[in-house]
């Protein structure tokens, strides 16, 4: 009779409370490295095609369902960013093939700077002949395949799956904007400068706590591998991703870019230090794996919306047409392209869409993805503003259309807030005010799926 007490007590211990919630998720990842040498995105000093590659790039996806159906999928790619117009894209087509809402599905690009050029985006930084603009393009529409492939496959692995978040500490990401003794703003080592060496890592077991995903995050520019290389890899994310598979056969890593915009990693300039960043950012994964997690579940809300921010105020059509003699090439190719769309829509832009999106499970985890390439002070403020449980911010987010500088650093100028928009095509640089445009709205979408901000 005792033994029948005891049995019965413990599988009591093992029957899920009523609050509990049933969660679900699959996990999938797709090779997309090009299959011919390509332009490589991020540095205008290149001036050739990829030659061959370190390691391929990939796709890949991961999909939570609650115990209502309720989805999201995160994308992550070895890109340096989706556009627009290819998010939006992928987003119809995985509507019309996976009935997923367009608040349902996430894209983050880890931003490589050896990968190969998405058309659409950065497109002053390069002077590309007619045979690489087909090459691109061809590739961008290849890319649009495989991610949506990513997705179905991820959608038909769902099973039953725990979640459990933690956190760690990485080492090499530094503060890049540095100031001269006449106070020039230029890209550089700032030791004092603002950081966030924080590492959050999402684990995915079965029920029965077999590893079967890891995504982790860290704010800094995956930039280790500079303008002279010219073969593709995902930089340190790759590498990061590449180890911690290694050490989990079968598992899925995957990597969503932070808030790095303004952050280098440092030292930083050949293979082997990509190769080491790679490998310290995945041993602080190890580290949050073998430690102790915060498991999690609940009902999955999903929000996004877009919001205008505004630029400043351009240069004149007579300051255009005098930087037409420009000595410098991106700025005279700049002049001529806004003079054109003048010509074609009599005017410029004053304001662009802005996307901001939000994946919430239960009252506890909330990923927020911001578009474009965000600096540090914005997680930090939602951090300080939403409160750091539970809560992970991510730039480089559904759109790259150009740095996302924060009120601060207009009055110290530098790259970020100026010269990256020639690259970027952006008639001139923002307005000061997108900083609380943009949290605003963050607060806001946060705040309708159950994240409440401190008051």
């Amino acid at each position: 009779m005792k033994k029948l007490f005891v049995l019965f007590s413990l599988l009591f211990l093992f029957v899920p409370s009523a609050d509990a919630k049933q969660m679900r998720a699959g996990l999938a990842k797709v090779i997309i490295t090009p299959e011919y040498n390509i332009w490589m995105a991020g540095y205008a000093n290149r001036n050739k095609p990829s030659l061959g590659k370190f390691q391929d790039l990939y796709a890949k996806a991961l999909a939570i369902t609650d115990d209502n159906g309720n989805r999201m999928v995160l994308v992550t790619a070895d890109i340096l960013g989706f556009t627009r117009e290819l998010s939006e894209s992928i987003a119809e087509r995985a509507q019309q093939q996976y009935g997923l809402r367009r608040d349902q599905l996430m894209l983050n690009a880890s931003h490589t700077h050896t990968g190969p050029v998405i058309r659409g985006n950065l497109i002053g930084a390069y002077q590309l002949d007619a045979e690489q603009a087909t090459r691109i393009y061809e590739y961008s529409q290849f890319l649009q395949e495989r991610v949506l492939w990513v997705i179905g496959q991820a959608l038909k692995d769902m099973s039953l799956a725990k979640l459990s978040l933690g956190h760690g500490t990485g080492t090499f990401a530094m503060n890049r904007r540095t100031k001269s003794a006449n106070g020039a703003i230029s890209i550089g080592v700032n030791q004092t400068g603002v950081v966030d060496q924080d590492v959050p890592v999402l684990l995915i077991e079965t029920k029965r706590e077999a590893l079967r995903g890891v995504v982790f995050g860290y704010a800094c520019h995956n930039t280790t591998l500079t303008g002279e290389f010219y073969q593709l890899s995902g930089d340190y994310a790759g590498f990061a991703q590449a180890e911690i598979e290694k050490k989990h056969p079968g598992a899925i890593a995957m990597f969503v870019m932070g808030t790095g915009a303004d952050i280098n990693p440092n030292p930083r300039s050949t293979l082997a230090l990509a190769q080491q960043h790679g490998a310290s950012l995945a041993g602080v994964v190890e580290q949050v794996l073998e430690g102790k997690l915060k498991s999690f579940d609940g009902d999955v809300k999903t929000a996004l919306d877009r919001v205008a921010i505004p630029f400043g105020t351009p240069p004149t059509r007579e300051e255009f047409q005098q930087r037409l003699n420009d000595e410098n090439v991106f700025k005279r190719k700049h002049a001529d392209r806004m003079l054109a769309r003048m010509i074609r829509d009599g005017k410029l832009p004053t304001s662009y869409p802005y996307t901001v999106q939000i994946f919430q499970i239960g009252n506890f985890f909330t990923l927020v993805g911001l578009a474009g390439e965000v600096v540090t002070d914005y997680s930090l403020r939602l951090k300080r503003e939403l409160g750091t449980e539970g809560l992970w911010v991510a730039g480089y987010t559904n759109d790259v259309m150009a740095y996302i500088p924060s009120a601060r650093m207009f009055s110290e100028g530098g790259y970020e807030v100026v010269d990256s928009m020639i690259y970027y095509d952006q008639p001139c640089s923002w307005s000061p005010e997108l900083e609380d445009i943009i949290i605003g709205k963050t607060i806001e979408l946060a705040e309708s799926v159950g994240r409440k901000a401190k008051r």
